[in-house]
């Protein structure tokens, strides 16, 4: 008797299960390898049983398709597999195919189509076309597969542009819905932004041939997050994709890697490679896209026009492209600062902390062309830095959201740590406290950008955005973060050019980031030694306003329980408690403490201004030498004197600004402070800091002394006796520089910018002067602001005895002498009129 053998159980074949385990085991059979060497078993064992099932020898074909079709299987993975016929078929024959699939414990994704089948489900469902793209045949009629193939990447590329968009929208819902790869303490490998299905949208995007990522680093990238996935599947025993807590370090222990810290600090080095090259390749979707729907709306010939001046500043667009100057050597083009024809890496290593702050500032981010540009040209800083190097750092923290593409980019190709050497062991550094939504380093970034909220509330927004920025700095390194933190701020600020005073400020801020609100939640708020501690760690009503918005910014950043009403309120009472010490005002709290921005008592008078910040504009102490001529000059001929000296002499061009030491001496007349800085407006170039005071050098009636720092806007600056002759017709009244600055603002309106804090403009209290009222103005950088300022104080028909002017990174913080017409300090109401009149100027 024999015996028939049912094409459900055929024969000859292999025991798969058996097979699988033995090959998962196998020594030194890993990774990459291991997934190739597991998928060709797989193919050989369907290659049979699509035989034995008594498939005819042509029309039918076994594909398989999604990440099975890309040529590896991970431990878990599900199989993919498509049975493609060219007419009827059997109907028996997909169930001889799929049932010993089944009986061997496998994970069987399947469909059962023509062409014509598979192309229309695929026009309906965007994820069964992505799984058609990786198409690969298996056993069967290779012809039919090869038809499919053709007529899915056909359709594919014809429907990009319709696509495309719905493909990033996917992205963005996974993203919502799993978080962020590079961050997550229990990630999901597959489905997180940065994981592994970002991968398989990217080679999507490639096969339309309209764009394609970078790949330096990425297929590094994706070979680690699939080893670690290979792992947890092995360590499990289940298809899982999230790195659980409880996993971790079985997982590191079997990839050979130290601990669980490590592990995740790759997962997430290699997740940020990822999100990074998806940013990179969208942008590039976008352009093409935008292109050529700006092609269809405008046949013909393309315009040809220049915008802006300066050097490198020639925006020139043909047709849809054109280039809009945001700073010296940088410009805006589709939507991206890039790099002007004439900039020059090499001989400028500020450039690439200029063109992340101009790009940031502007809503932008660099484009990835000139990232790589600056990584591989530009030089490293010089120690200390220049000036321009640590205010550009300022500027680009003080963009707040705006900020972080870009530091991501300058991150991606290694500009960070290059800048910032002690960055590299907070990079990617995990947290493992629930509390915490960031690794270490994107916890600094996002502290600096609800710092960049608060800047009206501080007289240092500089130091606010650097503390931010730095505060956790020691969690590299043993033992207390913010002893350590304090050790390496210390360098860092030294490194940077800070001043003395303002190094131990950035160090103090480190040291007690935590000490205001541990004391102030743990602590006995009515026990004098409570406002003692904090006494103890700051000496002074502007350290104070840093330490009380830094701590805030810290909580916020850190994730929403750690801060709430609660504790806002009770570290709000102890900073009531100890400015009231700090002002001698007894144990009773400040009426409207700093929080909402009002000036504290002694603020102006103690720290408000940067280290030296007057020394390149506001007048402190006797005249010097060049001064007293300049001013006896004026007095003589009743006629402004200046003089221009130029920053860069002598130097290297590349560690300075391009700028200039303007003094001006001029008799007194209203409305001059406003008038001079129109002129430099006029001539773009931007006020670092200035000052203002009067002199009497041949007793014959008052000379008012202005001292500025400026530096051209678009790194070209203007003739100096074209200014000279600028400054003489705006004095004399034949130049209406208010309408001369509508007038090119109209014909060349500049790029909206970014959101910012409203402007603060408070009056001092009165101890702050007894000879005048002192108005200060926090505010945002913008050209004209001390024009518009200097206009709104002279339509109030005040007289600005004295000015110190600072512009600390992005933030103006101003401070303002006035008396009446004679020469007394305003009245209450007076000075509240003043200051109404400033704030409406400023919108």
């Amino acid at each position: 008797m024999t015996t028939e053998t049912s094409p459900a159980e055929p024969r000859d074949l292999p025991d798969y299960a058996a097979a699988r385990a033995e090959l998962l085991e196998r020594p030194g059979l890993t990774g990459r390898p291991r997934r190739a060497a597991l998928a060709r078993l797989t193919d050989h064992w369907l290659a049979g049983l699509l035989a034995s099932a008594g498939a005819p020898g042509s029309g039918v074909a076994l594909v398989a398709v999604g990440g099975y079709g890309r040529g590896e299987l991970s431990p878990r993975s599900d199989l993919d597999v498509l049975l493609l016929h060219d007419g009827p078929i059997a109907r028996e024959l997909p169930e001889r195919i799929w049932y010993p699939v089944w009986d061997a414990g496998a994970k069987l994704d399947h469909s059962v189509r023509t062409v014509a089948e598979a192309r229309s489900v695929a026009a309906a469902d965007l994820k069964a076309q992505l799984g058609l793209l990786d198409a690969r045949h298996l056993a069967g009629d290779a012809a039919l597969t090869s038809a499919l193939r053709s007529a899915v990447l056909t359709d594919w590329r014809a429907s990009a542009p319709a696509r495309l968009p719905e493909l990033r929208e996917l992205g963005r819902e996974r993203a919502e819905r799993h978080g962020e790869l590079s961050f997550l303490l229990e990630p999901d490998l597959k489905e997180a932004r940065g994981g592994l299905r970002d991968l398989v949208a990217l080679d999507a995007i490639a096969a339309t041939w309209l764009a394609d990522a970078p790949r330096d680093g990425l297929d590094a990238a994706a070979l680690r997050l699939a080893d670690v996935r290979d792992a947890l599947h092995l360590v499990t025993g289940r298809a899982t994709e999230r790195l659980s807590l409880q996993d971790q370090d079985q997982v590191a222990e079997r990839l050979g890697v130290l601990d669980a810290d490590t592990l995740l600090r790759q997962v997430y080095e290699a997740a940020r490679t990822i999100a990074y090259a998806g940013e990179v390749t969208w942008r590039a979707v976008d352009r093409v896209l935008a292109a050529r729907a700006t092609r269809g709306r405008r046949p013909g010939r393309a315009a040809f026009r220049f915008t802006g001046i300066g050097r490198g500043a020639g925006a020139v667009a043909r047709g849809a492209v054109e280039r809009r100057p945001l700073a010296e050597g940088v410009v805006e083009q589709d939507g991206e600062a890039v790099l002007a024809q004439a900039a020059r890496p090499a001989t400028d290593p500020v450039l690439p902390l200029r063109a992340a702050a101009a790009a940031a500032q502007n809503g932008l981010t660099v484009s990835y062309a000139t990232v790589r540009r600056l990584a591989a040209e530009c030089r490293p800083l010089p120690v200390p830095w220049p000036d321009e190097a640590r205010e550009q750092l300022v500027t680009l923290l003080g963009a707040g959201e705006a900020a972080v593409p870009v530091w991501e980019a300058l991150e991606a190709e290694g500009l960070v740590t290059r800048l910032l050497p002690d960055w590299e062991r907070v990079r990617c550094r995990p947290q493992r406290n629930a509390v915490h939504r960031w690794t270490v380093d994107r916890h600094l970034v996002e502290t600096a950008v609800r710092a960049a909220a608060m800047t009206r509330r501080v007289a240092r927004p500089d130091l606010l955005l650097i503390a931010a920025l730095l505060h956790d700095i020691g969690k590299g390194w043993p033992g207390d973060h913010s002893e350590a933190g304090e050790v390496i701020v210390r360098d860092l600020a030294a490194r940077m050019g800070f001043g003395p005073e303002d190094t131990e400020t950035l160090a103090v801020l480190v040291r007690h980031h935590l000490t205001l609100v541990d004391t102030a939640t743990r602590r006995d708020p009515d026990d004098p030694a409570t406002v003692e501690t904090i006494t103890k760690a700051v000496g002074t009503l502007p350290e104070l306003e840093l330490l009380h918005a830094l701590t805030e910014a810290d909580a916020l950043a850190t994730g929403p329980a750690a801060w709430s009403g609660w504790r806002a309120s009770l570290v709000d009472g102890l900073v009531a408690r100890v400015a009231a010490q700090l002002t001698g005002a007894g144990g009773a709290p400040v009426d409207g403490a700093l929080a909402d921005g009002a000036l504290a008592d002694g603020a102006l008078a103690d720290g408000a201004l940067a280290d030296g910040a007057r020394a390149g504009g506001a007048p402190s102490g006797a005249p010097t030498a060049e001064q007293e001529r300049l001013a006896v000059e004026a007095a003589c001929t009743g006629a402004p004197a200046l003089s221009l000296l130029a920053q860069a002499e002598g130097a290297d061009p590349g560690t300075e600004p391009m700028g200039v030491e303007l003094t001006l001496a001029v008799p007194d007349q209203p409305g001059l402070l406003g008038t001079v800085a129109g002129v430099l407006a006029l001539h773009r170039l931007a006020v670092r800091s200035a000052g203002l005071r009067e002199l009497d050098p041949i007793g014959a009636g008052p000379v008012l002394l202005l001292s500025w720092r400026v530096a051209a806007e678009f790194g070209e600056l203007p003739e100096a006796a074209r200014l000279r002759a600028d400054l003489r017709r705006a004095l004399d009244g034949s130049l209406d520089v208010s309408r001369r600055l509508a007038e090119r603002d109209a014909a060349a309106p500049r790029r909206k910018g970014i959101p910012t804090p409203p402007p603060v403009v408070a009056v001092a209290p009165a101890v702050a002067s007894a000879s005048a009222t002192v108005l200060e103005v926090r505010a945002h950088d913008a050209p004209g602001l001390l024009h518009r300022i200097g206009r709104a104080l002279d339509g109030a028909g005040v007289r600005v005895r004295t000015a110190h002017v600072s512009t600390l990174g992005a933030d103006a913080v101003d401070s303002f002498y006035l008396t009446d017409a004679a020469g007394r300090p305003l009245t209450a109401e007076r000075a509240a009129e003043v200051a109404a009149a400033v704030r409406a100027a400023l919108g």
